[in-house]
């Protein structure tokens, strides 16, 4: 009978948030606490690694895993789909039925929207799912050359590094098949720069990366339609033999018609504790809307999902202890820039620095690209 009235932490959401969240708050709370994972999806897939399966680097099977590390952990998996979030009656609705909660993590992420513009999920291929990324590498082992572009479709969008990373990669894929000559590559965003967010070195760094390898670069690029062998923009059109344009993305349904909402569909959240509105609710990763000083939003990436995860970890821990005094998420992060040929960069730095984020650049070298087959391999045996 004890168990029935222990506190309830209910997890939305199994990805790289979700996963360190649920983890770190049973490792802390141990048998004080019942601690839910709400995850549809029976499997997980590694995210980062869908570029190197874009190429044929990896197969699906190696960079998947299911959800049973949880369970061994103490951690309850419900493999269900989240239809609403009632945080007046502390609530998670489900298509097996409510769930009730005594703290909340949103970590549900964001949704892709290709349907958004006319014609991009019939004319072109992403790699921001397993499926796409499939269809994607199926698509690069059957070119023959020809002209590549490579576009943003609207901002904000998952992994500010990918886009450009996918340009790098499919130029040494071309490369290695003795196709580069034969083909042209044009990378094509809404953004001034490549990450802007990271400030004009970092953008100058990775523009520079690409007109190293003869990658064309068209900044403040507003897609608008997708027609068979051309990419419509603003006052320009691209033709392409293939297109590899990022989606749109969305926050998801449920999240707009909870209340936890702002303006732009996504949560707003105190950026040094990740509550939210409702007091016994936080959120965190992608489904997350936190501005910087210089005007733009925190970038939506699996390194800051982690830090905050973390963080609400600590604190929820604390609540439930009685414990007042709150951790705070400080804003650093790390990224892999992958460039190709065996070789990646690293972005670090501090993104809630004033007045505007201090990230220093480090030049691609093949000591990055190990780090980031030794992250990819800690990260499946470490938290799956």
């Amino acid at each position: 009978m004890a168990e029935i009235n222990l506190p309830r932490v209910v997890v939305l959401g199994g990805g790289i948030g979700g996963q360190v969240a649920a983890t770190r708050l049973k490792q802390k709370l141990r048998t004080d606490a019942r601690v839910t994972l709400v995850e549809r999806s029976a499997t997980f897939t590694f995210a980062p690694s869908l570029l190197w399966l874009m190429v044929g680097k990896r197969q699906p099977r190696t960079i998947t895993r299911d959800y049973s590390g949880f369970l061994k952990r103490g951690v309850e998996v419900a493999h269900v789909s989240v239809t609403g979030i009632d945080t007046a009656a502390s609530e998670v609705q489900t298509e097996s039925g409510p769930i009730g909660y005594d703290y909340l993590v949103v970590a549900l992420g964001a949704s892709l929207d290709p349907g958004r513009i006319p014609g991009l999920a019939e004319h072109t291929f992403h790699p921001y799912d397993l499926p796409s990324a499939e269809r994607l590498r199926d698509a690069l082992a059957a070119f023959r050359g020809g002209k590549v572009v490579v576009a943003i479709a609207s901002m904000p969008y998952k992994c500010p590094a990918a886009p450009y990373e996918t340009a790098m990669l499919i130029d040494g894929f071309l490369r290695d098949r003795g196709l580069r000559e034969s083909s042209q590559i044009e990378m094509y965003t809404p953004e001034p720069l490549p990450l802007p967010v990271a400030g004009p070195f970092a953008g100058h760094s990775v523009a520079a990366e690409l007109a190293s390898r003869g990658i064309g670069f068209h900044p403040r690029a507003t897609l608008e339609a997708v027609q068979p062998g051309s990419v419509q923009f603003t006052g320009e059109s691209a033709p392409f033999d293939l297109a590899v344009v990022i989606p749109p993305h969305r926050p998801p349904e449920v999240i707009a018609n909870s209340g936890l909402a702002g303006p732009g569909g996504w949560i707003p959240v105190d950026r040094s504790t990740l509550r939210t509105r409702a007091s016994n609710v936080y959120a965190i990763g992608d489904n997350t809307a936190i501005p910087l000083e210089n005007g733009l939003l925190l970038p939506k990436a699996g390194v800051f999902a982690h830090g905050e995860a973390e963080v609400v970890a600590e604190n929820i821990t604390r609540r439930i202890r009685g414990d007042l005094l709150e951790a705070a998420f400080d804003g650093h992060g790390t990224c892999f820039l992958e460039t190709g040929g065996g070789k990646s960069g690293l972005a670090r730095g501090d993104f809630f620095a004033s007045p505007v984020p201090t990230v220093a650049m480090h030049r691609p070298g093949r000591a990055w690209h190990a780090a980031k087959i030794a992250f990819e391999q800690y990260w499946l045996r470490r938290w799956l």
